[in-house]
C-alpha cells in the first residue's frame, strides 16, 4: 500500500517530534526546514532542533511539578525530544538541562537516519500546495513573514506577538571562585546532578542596589516598530523586571533563599549560573534575559562579584515571536478551522517553553497518524498534562486575551475526591499517568505497520 507523506513545515523541536511519532508508525514524512536557505534572527546554526533561548527543560519532578509530569508523559509516549534530552543532560539541580550541541545533534541524527523521513531544506513562503493533503505547520515563533502573512489571510485573525529573550553565557574559567561557590537551591539534586549544580555569585544590599541602578540607566536596544509588543511574563528582560520595582529581581531570579554563602554573611541577592554544555566550560546566567546593548551588558555584568573578569561566549538579546490566536483558529485536534488539512504545532500555537512546544508536536504527529490509519482522532484526557495543555490552547483560554502559557496544574480539572493540599499535586500526577496509560492503548491502535518501542 502506498501511503502519502505527511508534510511538516519547520525543523524545530515540535516539527522533529511530530516527524518522529509518524515515522515510528511507518508513515512517510517530508520535513521542510528553511535554514540555511533563509536564516532567522535568533538561530546560530543550521541544525534541526537548535535550542535558542535556554538549555533548560525546567523541573523534572513528575510527582510535584506539572512540567515534570509533562516530561514523564512524553517519555511514555516515546518522545524523541525527551530521549535526546535524557541522553545529553547536564547538572542543573532539580531541573533537566541539556548540552545544546549534543541534544540538537542527537535529534538531527535520529531524524536523518529514519527511513520514513525526508528532510528538505527549503522555505515554504505561503500556504502549502493543495496536493499536500496532511500538513503540520511547526514553524515556531520565528515563522517566515510570507508564511505568517498567508496564515493571517487564511484565518482572518491577526497574529499576536511578544518578545522572547536570550540570556548571556559565561566562560567558566573566567569566574572568580574565591567569591563564587557551587550549590543548588536547598541542595536539591536533579537529573545527572549532585545538589551542587549551580555557580552562585553573592551581592550585598549595597551591591544589589548599585546593580539595579546600573541596569535602569544602561543603554538599551531600540526596537522602533517592534515597541509596544507585549512581553511574555515568563521571560521578562531583567531591566523590565527592575522597572516594576527595585526589589523585583531580589524576589525573582536573584532571590537568595535556599542558598548559603561559605565565604561570609548571607547575601542579599544571588546571581545563579547553570551549566550549559557537557564539558562544563560554559555557564548560562539564569533569568538574565536582556535588551541592554552588548557593551553595556559587559560593563554592567562585570560589576557582579565574581564576574569582574568574566568573558562571555554569548551576550543576551531579544527577538520578536509570533503566535496565532489558537482558541479561535484551531479545533480540539489542532486543525485549522479554515483549512482542516492544516495542523499547527509548537510555539506558534501559543504554548511557551521547549517542552510544551515539543509536546504539541508529539500530539500533532499522533493525530496525523490516527487519521492516516483511518481512525477517529482521540485527544488525550484533560486530566493529563498533554490533555490539559491542548485543552487550554484549543478552547480553554479566552481567545480575546490569549497569551503564551506554560503547562501548570491550574489547567487541570480538579480532583473528584478531597485530598490534603500538600498531597494534591501528587494525586493529580497519579491520576494523569493512569489516564495516560489508558489513552495510549487508543493511540497504539493507530499504527500503520509497527510502532517501534
Amino acid at each position: 500500500m502506498t501511503i502519502k507523506p505527511v508534510h511538516i513545515v519547520g525543523g524545530g523541536l515540535a516539527g522533529c517530534e511530530a516527524a518522529w511519532q509518524l515515522s515510528r508508525r511507518q508513515i512517510p514524512v517530508v520535513l521542510h526546514e528553511m535554514r540555511p536557505v533563509r536564516k532567522t534572527d535568533a538561530h546560530q546554526t543550521d541544525t534541526l532542533a537548535e535550542l535558542v533561548c535556554s538549555n533548560s527543560f525546567r523541573s523534572d519532578d513528575h510527582e510535584n511539578n506539572a512540567v515534570g509530569l509533562l516530561h514523564e508523559e512524553m517519555r511514555r509516549c516515546g518522545s524523541l525530544i525527551m530521549q535526546a534530552a535524557d541522553a545529553n543532560k547536564v547538572p542543573a539541580g532539580g531541573a533537566l538541562a541539556v548540552d545544546r550541541d549534543g541534544f540538537a545533534g542527537a535529534v538531527q541524527s535520529a531524524i536523518e537516519q529514519s527511513e520514513c523521513v525526508t528532510v528538505e531544506r527549503d522555505e515554504i513562503d505561503g500556504l502549502p500546495p493543495s496536493d499536500w493533503d496532511k500538513v503540520i505547520i511547526a514553524t515556531g515563533p520565528l515563522t517566515s513573514p510570507a508564511l505568517a502573512a498567508a496564515v493571517c489571510d487564511l484565518t482572518g485573525e491577526d497574529s499576536l506577538a511578544f518578545f522572547d529573550a536570550i540570556a548571556p553565557i559565561v566562560y567558566k574559567d573566567s569566574i572568580d571562585f574565591s567569591i563564587a561557590w557551587y550549590q543548588s537551591r536547598y541542595d536539591k539534586p536533579g537529573p545527572g546532578g549532585s545538589g551542587k549544580d549551580y555557580i552562585n555569585l553573592p551581592l550585598s544590599e549595597a551591591q544589589y542596589h548599585a546593580f539595579i541602578d546600573a541596569i535602569l540607566a544602561g543603554e538599551k536596544t531600540a526596537f522602533k516598530e517592534w515597541e509596544g509588543t507585549p512581553y511574555f511574563d515568563g521571560c521578562l528582560p531583567i531591566e523590565v523586571m527592575a522597572e516594576r520595582g527595585r526589589e523585583t529581581l531580589a524576589f525573582g531570579p536573584m532571590k537568595p533563599v535556599g542558598l548559603t554563602n561559605p565565604y561570609g554573611d548571607k547575601p542579599y541577592a544571588v546571581v545563579q549560573l547553570r551549566q550549559d554544555n557537557a564539558l562544563g566550560t560554559l555557564y548560562n546566567m539564569v533569568g538574565f534575559q536582556t535588551k541592554l546593548k552588548y557593551a553595556e551588558q559587559t560593563r554592567i555584568f562585570q560589576t557582579i562579584p565574581g564576574l569582574e573578569n568574566a568573558s562571555f561566549a554569548r551576550l543576551g538579546g531579544l527577538h520578536r515571536n509570533t503566535f496565532i490566536r489558537s482558541p479561535k483558529v484551531l479545533d480540539g485536534t489542532l486543525r485549522c478551522k479554515a483549512d482542516p488539512r492544516l495542523r499547527f504545532a509548537g510555539q506558534i500555537t501559543g504554548v511557551e517553553g521547549y517542552v510544551e512546544s515539543a509536546a504539541v508536536g508529539l500530539l500533532t504527529g499522533l493525530f496525523a497518524a490516527m487519521e492516516r490509519a483511518g481512525r477517529d482522532v482521540v485527544p488525550p484526557p484533560a486530566t493529563t498534562a498533554l490533555g490539559a495543555l491542548i485543552g487550554h490552547i484549543s478552547g480553554g483560554a479566552v481567545a480575546d486575551t490569549f497569551q503564551p502559557m506554560n503547562v501548570n496544574f491550574g489547567l487541570f480539572p480538579p480532583l473528584e475526591q478531597r485530598v490534603k493540599k500538600k498531597e494534591r499535586r501528587q494525586a493529580m500526577s497519579r491520576r494523569a499517568l493512569a489516564d495516560l496509560n489508558i489513552w495510549r492503548q487508543t493511540v497504539d491502535g493507530a499504527s500503520i505497520g509497527t510502532a517501534a518501542e
